[in-house]
């Protein structure tokens, strides 16, 4: 059975103390967060568990500024991220090691007629600690060295240094098509729209 430090359980009801820790930021953290499903090259092929994503979602929704819990668990999210694009329906979803990663902490891929390879770095940072220059230059060698990538994703808790998504800077060539950029507020949008299921 999975403890979500919430008193809730995979097999279990709510506990009595469930209303009294259900806001505490450092219980829901310390959970897992995705199930792992095999081992390949690349990393661990891992599938989301419902129940700790959806918690996630519920203190997204409450408090967008909850994501910045994840800046103390850089690790969970990685795990989160991974738990979201399996949500999102993609076939395969591969949590990198975390060291000798080669710039990718996610890759998620849709088979079929229309294949569909995603790269993305997590960036779990603090409120005015700002994704630079350099992250971004990384992400785009990363994708140019991966010849099976159809696209980047630089993901924060945080934001982007200003200058980035400017039309006339260096990456607005790739933006949105080659690489995306997504912020606290692009993750909480992108959460909210994965619980609906007509998304």
């Amino acid at each position: 059975m999975l403890s979500l430090g919430l008193g809730l359980g995979l097999n279990a009801g709510l506990h009595p103390q469930a209303s009294e820790n259900a806001h505490h930021p450092e219980l829901l953290l310390q959970t897992a967060l995705t199930l792992t499903h095999g081992q390949i090259d690349e990393g661990t092929l891992v599938r989301h568990l419902a129940m700790p994503w959806l918690e996630i979602k519920r203190e997204v929704d409450r408090n967008d500024r909850f994501l910045f819990e994840f800046s103390k668990h850089p690790r969970e999210f990685e795990e989160f991220l991974a738990a979201c694009y399996d949500r999102a329906g993609f076939d395969e979803v591969i949590l990198t090691p975390r060291s000798d990663d080669k710039g990718r902490d996610v890759i998620a891929i849709i088979r079929g007629k229309f294949q569909l390879r995603i790269l993305d770095q997590a960036k779990a940072f603090s409120p005015g600690r700002l994704v630079g220059q350099n992250d971004v230059r990384a992400m785009l060698h990363v994708i140019q060295n991966d010849r099976a990538a159809s696209k980047g994703y630089v993901t924060t808790t945080s934001d982007f240094a200003p200058g980035i998504t400017k039309p006339d800077s260096e990456f607005a060539p790739y933006l949105p098509t080659r690489l995306e950029l997504r912020n606290g507020a692009k993750i909480a949008k992108w959460i909210s729209d994965l619980s609906d299921p007509n998304s």
